[in-house]
């Protein structure tokens, strides 16, 4: 899942001279401008104090509130975005910018001139290299800044974007052990210090009139879930012990929401398996493995599962089983140490079915090849609102024998690792990259009735078309590869 929360204040200070070259700019504010704009210039000037060095910086604000508000999962992961605004003036290339924490609150202003530095704060509003806010001084010329901790980010061509990994920081300010008073981001100190001029790097800023290339911090983690129950697996010898588990969730809604269980105040629950006749489950619990993490040894007829969140709970297990078992049934019930199983308490919480598999090796290497369609697709969808699409997927070559009923349709495929990215057609630009790094922020989650992922409408910008992209990993050549899909919709809004 991506979260993006845009900026609530930036703007640009710097010394630099003005056109003159006799007045520095340190009363000037840039609150109001379009871009956002950093670099350090030696030896432009010359006076009884030697070789002069000018600079300018960039500060810039997100909502905590927003963030806070959004709880997003332990494990989450920030990264700063600002996008790169093209410019007829030098640009440098192989340096280093650092990204820090401002100490002390500032204000954005209303200022404008870049070029000149014209318009001065004069103590009433706004932030400049000298002042913070109003009349009042920052701790050192130039904007105070904590001294950890500090983000870098390397340019080789200098028309890169910045991207920046800052959740350390954003950590501390969720736990209140650091105020938010947002980012600085300059010249690395040792470039700002050097007898070398680095001029100049460009952003656009928060009121820049191009939607995705407004700066933002965006949260990134993995929403997915893998739910086995139409992928669950007898234990092999062919797999370890991590690739033998199967994971099962259960999903309660109370008249249309998901609401926790009130009697499971500790958020554990426990799941049995029974064999199954006619649906439903026959003689007593099976008897599971025990891992000492899932099942005890002590109790090997239950498996320990826990809450998810809101309403949403697993459990995962490992099955011996044998090939007669072509069908069991899992009970889910309220774990307690008066009951060693679903069949010792009346307290059961729901009932399901499972088809259990059976593992196999080949000799040949597997390499498949799918068709996709989008099972609930839509034409549109409203903005700032989430929307969940399914995914079904076949074998390409899968063609019924004359045996087979003619409306006969195979069940959907799933994919282990898949990952989903969303353009807008327009431009082709890609405004959701692929997440399959560390924080798998863009896999796709699956169940009995297929895959699916979860879209937030909100980061996109309302009434154009976008395209969504699907790669799936491929373990013979150890990469993702992207699949001969496309599936456009339309993000609309309301204005009324």
């Amino acid at each position: 899942m991506i979260k993006r929360y845009f900026a609530l204040k930036d703007n640009t200070i710097t010394n630099a001279f003005d056109r003159s070259l006799t007045t520095r700019g340190t009363g000037s504010n840039m609150g109001q401008a379009d871009v956002l704009e950093s670099f350090t210039i030696y030896a432009q000037v010359s006076n009884s104090s030697g070789l002069s060095t000018e600079k300018a910086r960039i500060l810039i604000e997100f909502d905590l509130n927003e963030i806070n508000a959004d709880n997003n999962p332990t494990g989450t992961k920030y990264f700063l975005k600002m996008y790169n605004a093209k410019h007829p003036f030098t640009l440098p290339r192989d340096f280093t910018m650092e990204v820090l924490a401002i100490n002390g609150e500032w204000e954005e202003g209303r200022g404008l001139d870049m070029d000149n530095y014209s318009d001065l704060t004069h103590d009433v509003t706004g932030s400049n290299w000298i002042k913070r806010k109003g009349s009042t001084s920052w701790g050192a010329q130039g904007g105070s800044t904590h001294a950890s901790p500090i983000f870098d980010a390397s340019f080789s061509v200098g028309d890169e974007d910045l991207e920046v990994d800052v959740t350390t920081l954003v950590d501390q300010w969720i736990a209140g052990s650091k105020n938010n008073n947002g980012f600085m981001v300059r010249m690395s100190s040792s470039l700002e210090s050097a007898p070398e001029s680095f001029f100049t790097k460009k952003f656009f800023a928060r009121s820049t009139e191009f939607y995705f290339s407004r700066p933002v911090l965006e949260a990134r983690f993995d929403d997915s879930k893998q739910d086995d129950r139409g992928q669950f697996y007898l234990s092999s010898s062919l797999a370890t012990g991590e690739d033998n588990l199967n994971t099962l969730y259960l999903y309660n809604y109370v008249r249309g929401r998901l609401r926790n269980i009130p009697s499971l105040t500790d958020g554990k629950i426990g799941l049995s398996l029974f064999s199954s006749s006619a649906g439903a489950p026959i003689d007593d619990e099976l008897i599971l493995v025990a891992d000492g993490t899932h099942v005890r040894a002590a109790n090997q007829l239950a498996v320990t599962g826990g809450i998810v969140s809101t309403g949403i709970y697993s459990a995962s297990l490992a099955f011996t089983g044998s090939a007669d078992l072509t069908t069991i049934n899992d009970v889910w019930f309220k774990l307690a140490d008066t009951a060693a199983g679903a069949a010792d308490t009346a307290n059961q919480f729901h009932t399901g079915t499972i088809s259990p598999k059976t593992l196999a090796a080949y000799s040949y290497s597997e390499t498949g090849k799918y068709i996709f369609s989008v099972s609930n697709r839509n034409n549109s969808y409203a903005s700032d609102q989430t929307h969940r699409i399914r995914v079904y997927a076949r074998e390409k070559n899968w063609s019924p024998n004359i045996y087979n009923v003619a409306s006969t349709v195979p069940d959907s495929l799933v994919f282990p690792s898949a990952s989903y990215q969303i353009c807008r057609t327009v431009d082709d630009r890609v405004v959701i990259p692929y997440g399959t790094g560390s924080t798998n922020h863009t896999r796709l989650s699956y169940d009995v009735s297929g895959s699916y992922f979860d879209l937030d409408t909100s980061i996109l910008e309302p009434n154009y078309i976008y395209e969504v992209k699907l790669s799936v990993y491929d373990p013979d050549v150890s990469t993702y590869e992207e699949q001969p899909f496309s599936y456009k919709f339309r993000v609309v809004k309301n204005e009324y």
